[in-house]
Protein backbone atom coordinates (compact mmCIF):
# COMPACT_ATOMS: atom_id res chain seq x y z
CA UNK A 1 0.00 0.00 0.00
CA UNK A 2 1.19 3.59 -1.36
CA UNK A 3 1.50 6.30 1.15
CA UNK A 4 -0.98 9.08 1.39
CA UNK A 5 -0.11 11.92 -0.29
CA UNK A 6 -0.26 15.21 1.47
CA UNK A 7 -0.08 19.03 0.79
CA UNK A 8 3.66 20.54 1.16
CA UNK A 9 2.54 22.55 4.02
CA UNK A 10 0.31 19.92 5.83
CA UNK A 11 1.85 17.94 8.55
CA UNK A 12 1.94 14.20 8.80
CA UNK A 13 -1.54 13.12 10.52
CA UNK A 14 -0.59 9.98 12.67
CA UNK A 15 -3.12 8.39 14.55
CA UNK A 16 -2.33 5.66 17.66
CA UNK A 17 -4.26 3.48 18.77
CA UNK A 18 -3.67 1.40 21.37
CA UNK A 19 -5.32 -0.80 24.46
CA UNK A 20 -3.15 -2.26 26.85
CA UNK A 21 -0.76 -0.99 29.55
CA UNK A 22 2.58 -2.79 28.00
CA UNK A 23 1.48 -0.77 24.46
CA UNK A 24 1.21 2.27 26.17
CA UNK A 25 4.32 2.28 27.66
CA UNK A 26 6.07 1.82 24.50
CA UNK A 27 3.83 3.88 22.55
CA UNK A 28 3.49 6.94 24.96
CA UNK A 29 7.17 8.16 23.97
CA UNK A 30 7.10 7.85 20.66
CA UNK A 31 3.86 10.00 21.18
CA UNK A 32 5.54 12.55 22.89
CA UNK A 33 8.07 12.46 20.45
CA UNK A 34 6.09 13.03 17.40
CA UNK A 35 3.96 15.86 19.78
CA UNK A 36 7.39 17.53 20.10
CA UNK A 37 8.20 17.50 15.87
CA UNK A 38 6.24 20.24 14.21
CA UNK A 39 6.00 18.10 10.76
CA UNK A 40 3.83 15.89 12.93
CA UNK A 41 0.23 15.90 13.64
CA UNK A 42 -0.52 12.98 16.30
CA UNK A 43 -3.64 11.81 17.17
CA UNK A 44 -4.47 8.86 19.72
CA UNK A 45 -7.20 6.29 20.15
CA UNK A 46 -7.01 4.20 22.80
CA UNK A 47 -9.56 1.28 22.73
CA UNK A 48 -9.22 0.97 26.66
CA UNK A 49 -8.85 -3.20 25.66
CA UNK A 50 -7.59 -2.59 29.39
CA UNK A 51 -8.87 -0.17 31.79
CA UNK A 52 -7.64 1.20 34.78
CA UNK A 53 -4.07 -0.03 33.98
CA UNK A 54 -4.28 1.68 30.40
CA UNK A 55 -5.35 5.17 32.55
CA UNK A 56 -2.16 4.94 34.79
CA UNK A 57 0.26 5.01 32.10
CA UNK A 58 -1.17 7.59 30.35
CA UNK A 59 -1.12 10.04 33.63
CA UNK A 60 2.46 9.06 34.06
CA UNK A 61 3.41 9.89 30.56
CA UNK A 62 0.44 12.99 30.38
CA UNK A 63 -0.99 12.07 27.52
CA UNK A 64 -4.43 12.26 26.44
CA UNK A 65 -6.65 10.58 24.15
CA UNK A 66 -8.37 12.04 21.11
CA UNK A 67 -10.70 9.01 21.05
CA UNK A 68 -11.72 6.55 23.65
CA UNK A 69 -13.59 3.39 22.63
CA UNK A 70 -13.65 2.51 26.19
CA UNK A 71 -14.59 -1.30 24.79
CA UNK A 72 -13.92 -3.16 28.19
CA UNK A 73 -15.88 -5.40 29.90
CA UNK A 74 -16.36 -7.97 32.70
CA UNK A 75 -15.27 -11.41 31.14
CA UNK A 76 -14.38 -10.08 28.02
CA UNK A 77 -13.54 -12.55 25.05
CA UNK A 78 -11.43 -12.58 22.10
CA UNK A 79 -13.77 -12.22 19.95
CA UNK A 80 -15.54 -9.62 21.89
CA UNK A 81 -12.48 -7.28 21.75
CA UNK A 82 -11.91 -8.19 18.07
CA UNK A 83 -15.13 -6.94 16.37
CA UNK A 84 -15.56 -3.87 18.80
CA UNK A 85 -11.85 -2.43 18.25
CA UNK A 86 -12.74 -3.51 14.40
CA UNK A 87 -15.94 -1.26 13.86
CA UNK A 88 -14.60 0.93 16.05
CA UNK A 89 -11.40 2.21 14.90
CA UNK A 90 -13.14 2.10 11.40
CA UNK A 91 -15.37 4.95 12.58
CA UNK A 92 -12.00 6.85 13.78
CA UNK A 93 -10.42 6.44 10.73
CA UNK A 94 -13.18 7.83 8.62
CA UNK A 95 -13.43 10.89 10.99
CA UNK A 96 -9.93 11.53 11.40
CA UNK A 97 -8.61 10.32 7.97
CA UNK A 98 -4.78 9.91 8.80
CA UNK A 99 -1.89 10.04 6.41
CA UNK A 100 -0.74 6.57 8.43
CA UNK A 101 -1.94 4.64 11.53
CA UNK A 102 0.70 3.05 14.33
CA UNK A 103 0.26 0.00 16.01
CA UNK A 104 2.60 -1.70 18.25
CA UNK A 105 3.42 -5.50 18.95
CA UNK A 106 0.77 -8.21 19.29
CA UNK A 107 -2.39 -7.43 20.93
CA UNK A 108 -5.61 -8.29 19.90
CA UNK A 109 -5.58 -4.62 19.50
CA UNK A 110 -3.09 -4.53 17.94
CA UNK A 111 -4.69 -7.46 14.80
CA UNK A 112 -8.46 -5.89 14.65
CA UNK A 113 -7.09 -2.31 14.35
CA UNK A 114 -4.55 -2.93 11.75
CA UNK A 115 -7.48 -5.10 10.08
CA UNK A 116 -9.41 -2.26 9.94
CA UNK A 117 -7.52 0.44 8.79
CA UNK A 118 -6.46 -2.26 5.81
CA UNK A 119 -10.44 -2.64 4.87
CA UNK A 120 -10.39 1.86 4.86
CA UNK A 121 -7.00 1.41 2.79
CA UNK A 122 -5.30 3.65 5.43
CA UNK A 123 -1.18 2.80 5.79
CA UNK A 124 -0.41 0.77 8.79
CA UNK A 125 3.36 1.41 10.44
CA UNK A 126 3.94 -1.86 13.44
CA UNK A 127 6.20 -0.30 15.92
CA UNK A 128 7.64 -3.65 17.76
CA UNK A 129 7.75 -5.83 14.16
CA UNK A 130 8.91 -9.09 13.48
CA UNK A 131 9.45 -10.37 17.03
CA UNK A 132 8.39 -14.39 16.65
CA UNK A 133 8.35 -17.58 19.17
CA UNK A 134 7.25 -19.49 16.49
CA UNK A 135 5.25 -21.05 18.16
CA UNK A 136 1.13 -20.50 17.11
CA UNK A 137 -0.37 -21.37 20.60
CA UNK A 138 2.69 -19.61 22.72
CA UNK A 139 2.05 -16.92 23.72
CA UNK A 140 -1.44 -17.56 22.75
CA UNK A 141 -2.95 -15.50 21.17
CA UNK A 142 0.21 -13.03 20.90
CA UNK A 143 1.72 -14.64 18.12
CA UNK A 144 -0.98 -15.07 15.95
CA UNK A 145 -1.49 -11.71 16.02
CA UNK A 146 1.96 -10.02 15.23
CA UNK A 147 1.93 -12.89 11.71
CA UNK A 148 -1.35 -11.26 10.58
CA UNK A 149 -0.16 -7.35 11.09
CA UNK A 150 2.62 -8.44 9.12
CA UNK A 151 1.33 -8.97 5.83
CA UNK A 152 -0.81 -6.02 5.81
CA UNK A 153 1.39 -2.92 7.43
CA UNK A 154 3.15 -0.49 5.00
CA UNK A 155 6.31 -0.25 7.28
CA UNK A 156 7.84 -2.36 9.63
CA UNK A 157 10.02 -0.68 12.77
CA UNK A 158 11.81 -3.48 14.12
CA UNK A 159 13.82 -3.98 17.27
CA UNK A 160 16.48 -5.68 16.33
CA UNK A 161 18.16 -7.14 12.92
CA UNK A 162 17.12 -10.23 14.08
CA UNK A 163 13.40 -9.38 13.70
CA UNK A 164 13.87 -8.08 10.45
CA UNK A 165 15.87 -11.11 9.66
CA UNK A 166 12.21 -12.74 10.69
CA UNK A 167 10.23 -10.48 8.17
CA UNK A 168 12.53 -11.16 4.88
CA UNK A 169 12.32 -14.98 5.38
CA UNK A 170 8.56 -14.51 5.52
CA UNK A 171 8.91 -12.28 1.75
CA UNK A 172 7.98 -9.23 3.66
CA UNK A 173 8.08 -6.60 1.46
CA UNK A 174 6.70 -3.31 2.51
CA UNK A 175 10.17 -1.11 4.10
CA UNK A 176 11.93 -2.26 7.45
CA UNK A 177 13.43 -0.32 9.62
CA UNK A 178 15.56 -1.43 12.34
CA UNK A 179 15.29 1.35 15.44
CA UNK A 180 15.79 -0.33 18.63
CA UNK A 181 13.03 -1.20 21.41
CA UNK A 182 11.06 1.93 22.48
CA UNK A 183 10.76 0.17 26.10
CA UNK A 184 14.28 1.59 26.86
CA UNK A 185 13.29 4.86 25.53
CA UNK A 186 10.34 4.95 27.78
CA UNK A 187 13.13 4.11 31.04
CA UNK A 188 14.06 7.93 30.56
CA UNK A 189 10.96 8.72 31.67
CA UNK A 190 10.40 7.04 34.70
CA UNK A 191 13.42 5.95 36.50
CA UNK A 192 14.97 8.21 39.02
CA UNK A 193 17.52 7.40 41.35
CA UNK A 194 16.04 9.40 44.45
CA UNK A 195 12.09 8.05 42.78
CA UNK A 196 9.65 7.66 46.00
CA UNK A 197 7.37 4.85 45.30
CA UNK A 198 3.52 5.33 45.20
CA UNK A 199 2.40 1.95 46.48
CA UNK A 200 2.28 1.23 49.99
CA UNK A 201 3.67 -1.83 49.71
CA UNK A 202 7.09 -0.63 48.18
CA UNK A 203 7.91 1.70 51.33
CA UNK A 204 10.81 1.31 52.52
CA UNK A 205 12.92 -0.61 49.57
CA UNK A 206 16.36 -1.08 49.69
CA UNK A 207 18.70 0.33 47.63
CA UNK A 208 20.33 -0.25 44.34
CA UNK A 209 22.32 -3.42 44.86
CA UNK A 210 20.95 -4.99 47.95
CA UNK A 211 19.49 -8.51 47.54
CA UNK A 212 15.96 -8.18 46.19
CA UNK A 213 14.08 -10.44 43.66
CA UNK A 214 11.43 -8.84 41.73
CA UNK A 215 8.95 -11.99 40.59
CA UNK A 216 6.05 -11.58 37.90
CA UNK A 217 4.11 -14.36 36.99
CA UNK A 218 0.32 -14.47 34.92
CA UNK A 219 0.44 -15.67 31.59
CA UNK A 220 -2.27 -17.84 30.26
CA UNK A 221 -0.08 -20.37 29.02
CA UNK A 222 1.64 -21.01 33.37
CA UNK A 223 -2.16 -20.99 34.45
CA UNK A 224 -2.29 -24.46 36.17
CA UNK A 225 0.28 -26.64 37.26
CA UNK A 226 3.56 -24.34 35.62
CA UNK A 227 2.50 -21.97 37.73
CA UNK A 228 2.27 -23.97 40.84
CA UNK A 229 5.93 -25.57 39.94
CA UNK A 230 7.35 -21.68 39.62
CA UNK A 231 6.03 -20.77 42.55
CA UNK A 232 7.10 -24.12 44.59
CA UNK A 233 11.12 -23.05 43.24
CA UNK A 234 9.88 -19.72 44.46
CA UNK A 235 9.61 -20.96 48.08
CA UNK A 236 12.55 -22.81 48.26
CA UNK A 237 14.67 -20.12 47.58
CA UNK A 238 12.80 -17.85 49.78
CA UNK A 239 13.31 -20.42 52.80
CA UNK A 240 16.83 -21.36 52.19
CA UNK A 241 17.90 -17.65 51.61
CA UNK A 242 15.90 -15.82 54.32
CA UNK A 243 17.78 -12.32 53.80
CA UNK A 244 17.12 -12.19 50.12
CA UNK A 245 13.68 -10.62 49.40
CA UNK A 246 11.00 -11.31 47.15
CA UNK A 247 8.59 -8.84 46.12
CA UNK A 248 6.03 -10.29 43.48
CA UNK A 249 2.78 -8.29 42.32
CA UNK A 250 0.12 -10.33 41.78
CA UNK A 251 -2.06 -10.35 38.77
CA UNK A 252 -5.52 -9.72 40.09
CA UNK A 253 -6.65 -13.50 37.92
CA UNK A 254 -7.95 -15.48 40.38
CA UNK A 255 -5.93 -18.07 38.54
CA UNK A 256 -3.03 -16.07 39.78
CA UNK A 257 -3.39 -14.74 43.20
CA UNK A 258 -5.43 -18.30 44.98
CA UNK A 259 -2.17 -20.16 44.09
CA UNK A 260 0.58 -17.39 45.07
CA UNK A 261 -1.16 -16.39 48.46
CA UNK A 262 -1.75 -19.76 49.29
CA UNK A 263 1.74 -21.36 48.44
CA UNK A 264 3.87 -17.89 49.28
CA UNK A 265 1.60 -15.68 51.56
CA UNK A 266 3.28 -16.89 54.50
CA UNK A 267 6.90 -16.54 53.99
CA UNK A 268 8.50 -13.55 55.75
CA UNK A 269 10.40 -12.62 52.92
CA UNK A 270 8.05 -12.74 50.53
CA UNK A 271 6.32 -9.79 49.78
CA UNK A 272 2.96 -10.37 47.79
CA UNK A 273 1.34 -6.79 46.85
CA UNK A 274 -1.57 -5.39 44.16
CA UNK A 275 -0.03 -4.75 40.57
CA UNK A 276 2.00 -1.28 40.11
CA UNK A 277 2.12 1.66 38.33
CA UNK A 278 4.53 1.66 35.50
CA UNK A 279 6.72 3.78 37.26
CA UNK A 280 6.44 2.17 40.46
CA UNK A 281 7.68 -1.42 38.73
CA UNK A 282 10.42 0.19 36.57
CA UNK A 283 12.13 1.94 39.70
CA UNK A 284 11.31 -1.63 41.56
CA UNK A 285 12.98 -3.20 38.57
CA UNK A 286 16.40 -0.99 39.26
CA UNK A 287 16.70 -1.67 42.75
CA UNK A 288 15.90 -5.57 42.05
CA UNK A 289 19.10 -7.76 42.17
CA UNK A 290 17.26 -10.12 39.71
CA UNK A 291 14.43 -10.56 37.77
CA UNK A 292 12.00 -13.71 37.36
CA UNK A 293 9.30 -13.24 34.87
CA UNK A 294 7.34 -14.80 32.48
CA UNK A 295 6.55 -11.22 30.91
CA UNK A 296 7.95 -9.81 27.49
CA UNK A 297 8.58 -6.65 28.16
CA UNK A 298 10.90 -7.12 31.22
CA UNK A 299 13.03 -9.12 29.33
CA UNK A 300 13.82 -6.25 27.21
CA UNK A 301 13.97 -3.67 30.03
CA UNK A 302 15.54 -5.17 32.63
CA UNK A 303 18.60 -5.66 30.88
CA UNK A 304 18.84 -1.77 30.41
CA UNK A 305 19.22 -1.59 33.78
CA UNK A 306 22.09 -4.35 34.54
CA UNK A 307 19.66 -6.33 36.34
CA UNK A 308 19.78 -10.39 34.93
CA UNK A 309 15.89 -12.10 34.08
CA UNK A 310 15.46 -15.42 34.24
CA UNK A 311 12.72 -16.30 31.77
CA UNK A 312 9.77 -18.20 32.99
CA UNK A 313 8.69 -19.54 29.95
CA UNK A 314 9.42 -22.75 27.68
CA UNK A 315 10.28 -20.27 24.79
CA UNK A 316 10.84 -16.78 23.98
CA UNK A 317 10.17 -14.01 20.98
CA UNK A 318 13.08 -12.26 21.94
CA UNK A 319 16.24 -14.61 21.90
CA UNK A 320 18.72 -11.63 21.44
CA UNK A 321 19.20 -11.08 25.13
CA UNK A 322 19.62 -15.20 25.35
CA UNK A 323 22.36 -15.04 22.91
CA UNK A 324 23.52 -11.55 24.71
CA UNK A 325 23.84 -13.27 28.33
CA UNK A 326 21.54 -10.92 29.93
CA UNK A 327 18.78 -13.62 29.50
CA UNK A 328 18.49 -17.42 30.90
CA UNK A 329 15.28 -19.59 29.84
CA UNK A 330 14.55 -20.83 33.25
CA UNK A 331 11.66 -22.45 31.62
CA UNK A 332 8.65 -23.67 34.55
CA UNK A 333 10.12 -26.65 36.16
CA UNK A 334 10.75 -26.14 39.94
CA UNK A 335 14.61 -27.76 39.53
CA UNK A 336 15.53 -25.40 36.95
CA UNK A 337 14.28 -22.48 38.45
CA UNK A 338 15.74 -23.11 41.23
CA UNK A 339 19.43 -23.94 40.06
CA UNK A 340 19.74 -20.91 38.31
CA UNK A 341 17.91 -18.70 41.17
CA UNK A 342 20.38 -19.86 43.35
CA UNK A 343 23.62 -19.77 41.20
CA UNK A 344 22.70 -16.23 40.94
CA UNK A 345 22.51 -15.55 44.50
CA UNK A 346 25.78 -17.68 45.27
CA UNK A 347 28.25 -17.05 42.30
CA UNK A 348 29.37 -13.46 41.87
CA UNK A 349 30.99 -13.94 38.35
CA UNK A 350 27.93 -15.64 36.93
CA UNK A 351 25.98 -12.81 37.90
CA UNK A 352 28.54 -10.22 36.68
CA UNK A 353 28.17 -12.25 33.06
CA UNK A 354 24.91 -12.01 32.86
CA UNK A 355 24.32 -8.48 35.08
CA UNK A 356 27.28 -6.38 32.11
CA UNK A 357 26.30 -8.19 29.16
CA UNK A 358 25.20 -5.55 26.26
CA UNK A 359 21.73 -5.10 25.88
CA UNK A 360 20.49 -5.96 22.59
CA UNK A 361 16.89 -4.24 22.02
CA UNK A 362 18.14 -0.51 21.82
CA UNK A 363 20.39 2.18 23.52
CA UNK A 364 17.14 4.66 24.01
CA UNK A 365 16.66 6.91 20.71
CA UNK A 366 14.42 4.16 19.04
CA UNK A 367 11.59 7.00 18.78
CA UNK A 368 14.23 9.36 17.45
CA UNK A 369 14.93 6.95 14.53
CA UNK A 370 10.93 5.90 13.83
CA UNK A 371 10.64 9.72 13.56
CA UNK A 372 13.08 9.84 11.25
CA UNK A 373 12.04 7.10 9.41
CA UNK A 374 8.33 8.54 9.11
CA UNK A 375 9.81 12.03 7.70
CA UNK A 376 11.66 9.70 4.93
CA UNK A 377 8.75 7.79 3.49
CA UNK A 378 6.32 10.71 3.87
CA UNK A 379 9.87 12.56 1.68
CA UNK A 380 10.54 15.14 4.30
CA UNK A 381 14.01 13.59 5.18
CA UNK A 382 16.48 11.11 5.05
CA UNK A 383 16.53 7.67 5.63
CA UNK A 384 18.13 7.46 9.31
CA UNK A 385 20.79 4.84 10.12
CA UNK A 386 19.66 1.09 11.35
CA UNK A 387 19.89 0.30 15.09
CA UNK A 388 23.10 -2.05 15.68
CA UNK A 389 23.49 -3.66 18.92
CA UNK A 390 26.80 -3.73 20.75
CA UNK A 391 28.93 -7.14 20.02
Amino acid sequence: MSFMKKKESEKIRVLFVFGTRPEAVKMAPLYRTLQKDAHFEPLLCVTAQHRQMLDAVLDIFQVRPDFDLDIMKTAQTLSYITTSVLTGVENVLKECRPHIMLVHGDTTTTFASALSAFYQNVPVGHVEAGLRSFDMFSPFPEELNRRLVAPMASVHFSPTPANRENLLSEHIQAPIFVTGNTAIDALSYTVREDYTFKSPALQNMPQTGDRMILLTAHRRENLGAPLRQIFTAVRQVAEEFPKVRIIYPVHPNPAVRTPAYEMLGSLPNVRLCDPLDVDDMHNLMSRAYLVLTDSGGLQEEAPALGRPVLVLRTETERPEAVRAGTVKMAGVETARIYTLTKELLTDASAYARMAHAANPYGDGHACTRIAQALLYLFGCGDKPTDFVPEP
